[in-house]
């Protein structure tokens, strides 16, 4: 039997949003498996075993319900852009060493940049959490750990610390997941350095071993690192690879290397392990706006075994503050960076690399330097305070995408994109006079769906929709169950289109919600696109319901409410009903 499978317009179609921002700062995030639930293993042996857990407690850290992992919403207005996580990696963290008592959680982390950068004479240090976010939507924190020496011994501090602040990767890295991540009690995962885990899902020079869990570095013949993060004054952080000279693409591929040293009286540098730790290095000196030559009262510890070289930031020197050229002798400068061309920036900008050695161990200063190259005015907000534009919104606001149909015999296969904990139905017609469930209560696996429907001599046309989606923690507000981010709408498709244009927008909703939606065919009294009136209107099911919108070439770009109002009950028909997917589709 020969059949002929078409995709209809819907969810089983959606338009991809234009890309009209020409910004990496807009486009650069990894959002493929917002999705898909963020995931742990709990041990080395559960690892081994391949058994990994969505929800987790230790007794004092609880994560109960399921959080999807990474960026799930990227904003932007002329001056900012604004990006939601939940903090959690789209790898799945862990295990940490036996004893290491912190798991993560979702942070709920609100975070904006820059995108106008702006290079201050008096630098600014950075501090304990978050100085920028990585593009898998996990934060990213400094060389320090939040200990230094206060002249007698190694305590905890909040701020900026002291003048011997401890190297995190020195003194925690054996606290470190195979991605180079850990928690402190708060849950904030995060990275102090080369994170390998985001590396090898970006293609950025790293394979990976399923057997034994590890990441590698494969930098014999290596390519242009991609885009890994954003630093809160704006600008981008790289990977370790870079043009061998800045500003010439055509000159080849290599390894950046750091400026910096150990105090180890080689290079030109001061021999700590002689003279003890009694001077600070001149970088130091320029950040911390001090003298380097200290009063004994701001001695460092004697280097020991108990205090190692290198257990400190300011263990370290930069080479040139000791008669060596950047960009001859070495690649990146304290701050950890240097202007030059990249494939996102073809004609220039400055640009953080990750620092690691010949073998891929992580190097000081790893991220950044202990100042910012640009003003940090990046950084946590709790609301918005400007009209933005949505780029991305993920979780259960990502809709489903149906592939093209495979026929096999009389079978016809399909599969689509899916979101973690939802159920789909798939319907089917030939001439478009009324759809047939064709499959329902279909479970997604992770991020993906599929099933086998008859085919027949017809033309086919087939659309899916999610009916419903298991209970989550969101990546805003307070716990919810099933349904998320709206109120009554689990998800759009379209979730964007340009102005001028008319398309039939497909609206999903909770089968949850409070009071739940009305069956099939229940007259509709309204469907919106922020002041936009939809025409047509169709309940085509319990939970979706179709429109045809209309967007004036004049209309206001952005994020806008997609609102649908159904008339009350029989006996009070005056008190609608009325469900809403706040920032649900962007005009583009």
């Amino acid at each position: 039997m020969k059949t002929k499978c078409r995709l209809a317009l819907g969810l089983m179609l959606s338009l991809a949003a234009s890309n009209l921002s020409a910004d990496p700062l807009i486009d650069s995030w990894f959002t493929t498996y917002s999705g898909k639930y963020a995931r742990i293993y709990t041990s080395a042996a559960n690892e081994s075993a391949g058994n990994s857990v969505t929800t987790w407690s230790n007794g004092t850290q609880t994560q109960s319900l399921p959080a999807y992992g990474g960026v799930q919403e990227v904003d932007y207005s002329a001056n900012w852009v604004y990006i939601r996580s939940t903090g959690l990696g789209s790898h799945i963290m862990g295990p940490w060493q036996a004893g290491f008592p912190n798991l993560p959680s979702n942070q709920k982390a609100f975070y904006r940049i820059p995108r106008t950068q702006t290079i201050p004479a008096t630098k600014s240090i950075n501090g304990g959490g978050a100085i920028g976010y990585f593009v898998d939507g996990v934060s990213m924190f400094n060389s320090w750990d939040a200990f230094y020496w206060n002249g007698s011994a190694d305590v905890g501090g909040a701020g900026n610390g002291g003048l011997w602040n401890r190297d995190a990767y020195v003194n925690e890295g054996a606290t470190f997941d195979p991605a180079n991540a850990h928690q402190p009690q708060s849950g904030q995962y995060h990275y102090h350095a080369n994170p390998p885990a985001l590396r090898y899902f970006l293609n950025d020079n790293v394979t990976y071993n399923p057997e034994t869990f590890t990441y590698a570095e494969n930098g014999s013949q290596p390519h242009h690192s991609p885009i890994l993060g954003w630093v809160a004054d704006g600008f981008p952080i790289y990977g370790p690879y870079g043009y061998s000279n800045a500003t010439n693409p055509a000159s080849g591929v290599r390894r950046m290397i750091s400026g910096y040293v150990l105090r180890n009286g080689q290079n030109g540098s001061s021999n700590l392990t002689v003279t003890g730790r009694t001077t600070l290095p001149a970088w130091a000196g320029r950040a911390y706006n001090t003298n380097t030559a200290l009063s004994q009262a701001n001695y460092g510890p004697g280097v020991s075994t108990s205090y190692p070289l290198g257990r400190y930031m300011e263990d370290n020197d930069y080479l040139g503050d000791l008669g060596y050229s950047q960009g001859v002798d070495f690649d990146l400068d304290e701050y950890n960076g240097r202007y030059c061309v990249t494939p996102e920036f073809p004609n220039g900008t400055y640009a953080y690399f990750v620092a690691i050695s010949g073998g891929g161990a992580p190097v000081f200063p790893y991220n950044i330097g202990r100042a910012y190259k640009g003003s940090p005015t990046g950084g946590s907000v709790t609301t918005l305070t400007e009209t933005v534009t949505t780029n991305f919104l993920g979780g259960t606001n990502m809709p489903a995408k149906l592939t093209t149909p495979i026929v096999n015999g009389g079978t016809v296969t399909l599969a689509w994109s899916a979101v973690e904990g939802g159920t789909y139905q798939v319907q089917g017609t030939s001439d478009f006079s009324g759809w047939t469930v064709l499959a329902t209560n279909i479970p997604a696996q992770q991020i993906t769906g599929s099933t086998n429907v008859p085919g027949t001599n017809a033309m086919q046309f087939f659309r899916v929709a999610r009916t419903a989606v298991a209970s989550y923690d969101p990546v805003s507000g307070t716990t919810t169950g099933g349904g998320g981010g709206g109120a009554g709408i689990l998800s759009v498709s379209p979730t964007s289109h340009a102005r001028g244009t008319t398309f039939t927008l497909t609206i999903n909703l909770d089968p949850a919600a409070n009071p739940a939606p009305p069956p099939q065919n229940a007259p509709i009294n309204s469907v919106t696109v922020g002041t936009i009136a939809g025409t047509g209107n169709v309940h085509v099911s319990s939970t979706q319901v179709t429109s045809s919108i209309t967007i004036p070439a004049n209309a206001a770009t952005g994020a806008q409410t997609v609102t649908v109002v159904f008339p009350g009950p029989p006996q009070n028909p005056s008190q609608t009903v009325t469900y809403t997917l706040p920032g649900g589709f962007t005009i583009n």
